[in-house]
């Protein structure tokens, strides 16, 4: 899933910066309901991840069944974190 695809798929627009609020929360909705009947794991990590990254992911226990899947969205999370540092 390509990132910029996602972004229009689900709110209109690949510019973030473009999406009106009402359009960010119906878009995140969408999300959420593809992401609980997604199936393929890697499509799970791309949804979460930008869900991650909109403040709306679900907790990490029950969005993964794999540990695996787990611990790669902790790593996500922890390098995001590192580069909140740098940035601010």
């Amino acid at each position: 899933m390509d990132f910029d695809d996602l972004l229009h798929r689900y709110f209109g627009s690949s510019a973030i910066a473009e999406i009106r609020s009402g359009a960010l929360e119906a878009g995140i909705e969408r999300m959420l309901v593809d992401f609980g009947l997604e199936q393929d794991r890697g499509k799970r990590f791309a949804l979460w991840s930008l869900l991650h990254l909109l403040g709306a992911a679900p907790d990490l226990e029950a969005s993964f069944e794999s540990e695996a899947d787990r611990e790669a969205a902790r790593n996500l999370m922890d390098m995001l974190a590192a580069t909140e540092k740098f940035d601010g």
